[in-house]
């Protein structure tokens, strides 16, 4: 393994943590595993973290399993059992009644949005305060640019929010962490790569922003440091008021 990366992510994983307060002593983290690098990446920074941090916190692997022909939520649950803690695993028909009926017109949206919701009901079941996700930096930026294009706002996820009167927390602790070296840190373990069932999976509108922005990127290597810093420096005076 690359010593110099692997310090590097978890620098990047650490000041998220530091920042935004994400784990406390005695917390109960629901991991949410999707079989993807990145929340596999997730699980393997925060099961090694539990081992050394000055502050004891418990991990819950779940992974919600969409329903598609050809998945793998079993190879998953063996390689996750096998190398770090037992996961469960929540079988469902979301994915395939997303893409039916009136979901049709927006399946990934649909899916999103049932995933969420088992999340939530799993850890009040378990009595988890704070659901982990795997999302990063490019996630982050990605996600802005969705909000801009398609809901006309400005917006986007943040590495810590609160849900139903600050009850529950999702925290996303790979938030300053990039998508490459994700990439480059899963391939130098050998983690699995698991095909996406999904029949959504090549042609959302992450997907067509993704492209949009790595083309910028190759142009000016400083696109994306000024796009996440920009996120945090807003001028609120020189953005349009809503007419009254």
């Amino acid at each position: 393994m690359n010593k110099g990366l692997k310090k590097k992510l978890n620098h990047g994983l650490g000041k998220a943590i530091e920042e935004w307060r994400l784990i406390s002593d005695k917390d109960r983290i629901l991991v949410g595993v999707s079989g993807g690098k990145d929340s596999l990446t997730l699980l393997h920074l925060l099961y090694f973290l539990q081992k050394r941090a000055p502050v004891h916190f418990t991990l819950f692997p779940v992974h919600i399993d969409p329903g598609f022909e050809g998945a793998w939520a079993d190879e998953l649950k063996s390689f996750v059992d096998d190398n770090y803690l037992p996961m469960e695993i929540i079988s469902t028909e979301d994915g395939i009644k997303a893409h039916a009926g009136e979901g049709r017109q927006n399946p990934c949206f649909q899916c999103s949005w049932m995933r969420r919701k088992r999340l939530f009901e799993l850890a009040r079941s378990l009595n988890c305060k704070k659901i982990a996700l795997g999302h990063n930096k490019d996630d982050l930026i990605e996600t802005l640019f969705i909000n801009i294009f398609y809901a006309g706002k400005i917006g986007t996820m943040k590495p810590r929010q609160s849900f139903f009167d600050g009850t529950l927390d999702i925290i996303r602790p790979l938030s300053y962490v990039e998508k490459d070296d994700i990439t480059r840190f899963a391939r130098s373990l050998g983690f699995p790569e698991f095909v996406n069932p999904c029949p959504s999976a090549d042609r959302t509108k992450r997907g067509e922003v993704r492209k949009m922005l790595e083309e910028m990127y190759r142009h000016n290597k400083h696109i994306k440091g000024n796009i996440f810093r920009a996120m945090g420096n807003v001028a609120s005076d020189y953005l349009l008021e809503t007419p009254t």
